[in-house]
């Protein structure tokens, strides 16, 4: 058992660590660069640009949906430092909430730079740390284009795109993940005129393609322009913009914008531990090597969330965190990779867990897909969200849930009761016969489920 433990990262990873390890008997420190705890996703990431998603699109729903609900609304406007102002208290008062729990918990936080020092010591600022067990939790950041240079001004990063003082005219968004959508997003509803360069033939290329192809018409619906199948040529920044030199199978094209997000993934942030010299072991992507108990080749050191290969997604690092403190306190630990759920935060919202067509083609795995519109769902007609459906997928002989994809507006919360229902091994059966509260959006799950082994009652 460790009772000694360190944590380089205080971020949704490294805290839940901290805390769950701590309420098991561990001295827990967490060593962390910036001031708050949270990580990206608290300070960067998730918390601040969903607290923007929320409020463009009430804007958005104020100025073209709430007259179809007999509400007129005049003379609408948007202030952007109010914006920025409320997004800034909300992520204060998140961080600060984990700043309560380190205390609650007798988790001591040490805001510096760490490095490792050897399998038992971490060098954190002007002190040196002793461990049983050092784990590392240190993230990730955005991927670089070679010969694009981020200045946060004109071409930025994520967490530039999050702090705008105003709307762009145009913004160029190269990537068509996830993290660009959302963004893209937030600004397109505020007015900018939002172009997305992909070099893929479609959005969402880790996501199913019933999703994307979905996706995709919403948004160009919104306004987005897609440049799909298209590479970057060059990006040329000047004081008010910048200049593109886009390139697809029918030649080069200009664009001008205002701003240029560079949004095409993120890596591994292990600069500056000084992996190397103690002889961590990385992947030829720059992830750190795990055995199942998420532990490096080194005795002691381990390594959590996205340092690590496996989905970057805040709660697939919660998950391991929870499951390395138990595993150090001599408990029992397993996270199951196969039910990790994905959520895209755009209107209408994404969600994903499990496999998708492709991967249960490519396994030769025998399936049924079921499928169920929002359009026939009661609750999303009476709300006026009806854009959307749920996709099943089960297994052809047992019926055990294989996955499930849903667009609509509530997606995000809708697919935590299919990833409870396949860590529970369940059936489309199973969740057929479980009554639904009616009227409301998981119905629809309900619905696809009795597609899946009998026929839908409401289609």
């Amino acid at each position: 058992m460790a009772k000694n433990i360190v944590i380089i990262g205080a971020g949704p990873g490294g805290y839940v660590c901290a805390i769950r390890a701590a309420q098991l008997g561990a001295s827990v420190t967490v060593v962390d660069a910036m001031k708050q705890p949270g990580g990206t996703c608290l300070n960067m990431g998730c918390i601040p640009s969903k607290n923007l998603l929320h409020a463009s699109h009430e804007y958005h729903k104020a100025q073209h949906d709430l007259e179809k609900l007999g509400i007129s609304v005049k003379g609408i406007s948007i202030d952007i430092k109010q914006m920025q102002t409320q997004k800034k208290q909300v992520v204060d008062s998140l961080t600060q909430g984990i700043g309560f729990l380190f205390k609650k918990n007798n988790v001591r936080f040490i805001n510096a730079t760490a490095k490792i020092i050897n399998s038992n010591q971490v060098e954190a600022g002007d002190e040196i740390l002793s461990a049983d067990a050092i784990i590392i939790a240190t993230g990730s950041v955005p991927r670089a284009i070679p010969n694009i240079s981020v200045d946060e001004k004109i071409i930025l990063s994520s967490t530039g795109a999050l702090d705008i003082d105003h709307v762009p005219g145009k913004i160029a968004i190269i990537g068509g993940g996830y993290i660009g959508l959302e963004l893209g997003s937030v600004w397109g509803r505020l007015g900018s005129t939002v172009h997305v360069i992909e070099a893929l033939d479609r959005i969402t290329p880790g996501l199913d393609p019933d999703l994307s192809k979905t996706l995709h018409t919403a948004l160009q619906k919104q306004g987005f322009i897609f440049h799909l199948g298209t590479k970057i040529n060059s990006v040329i920044p000047h004081k008010t913009g910048a200049e593109l030199v886009l390139e697809n199978t029918n030649g080069t094209k200009n664009l001008s914008v205002d701003k240029v997000l560079v949004s095409i993934g993120r890596v591994p942030n292990t600069s500056g531990l000084d992996l190397e010299k103690i002889g961590v072991e990385l992947t030829p992507q720059g992830f750190i090597k795990v055995n199942p108990h998420f532990e490096t080749n080194i005795n002691s050191i381990y390594a959590i969330g996205d340092v690590v290969e496996g989905p970057m997604l805040a709660h697939k690092a919660e998950e391991e965190g929870i499951a390395i403190a138990e595993h150090l306190a001599g408990m029992e630990c397993h996270v199951d990779y196969n039910v990790i759920p994905a959520v895209v935060y755009t209107q209408p919202e994404v969600a994903a867990v499990g496999f998708t067509e492709p991967q249960l083609q490519s396994a030769n795995i025998p399936y049924n897909a079921s499928k169920f519109p929002f359009s026939a769902n009661s609750r999303a007609k009476a709300v006026n969200e009806t854009e959307g459906f749920v996709k099943l997928l089960s297994h052809q002989e047992t019926g055990l849930v294989l996955g499930a994809h849903i667009i609509g507006t509530c997606a995000g919360t809708m697919i935590a009761q299919v990833a409870q229902a396949m860590s529970l091994r369940a059936t489309v059966e199973d969740i057929a016969r479980t009554c639904h509260a009616h009227p409301t959006h998981s119905e629809a799950i309900k619905e696809a489920a009795w597609a899946g082994f009998a026929k839908a009652i409401h289609a």
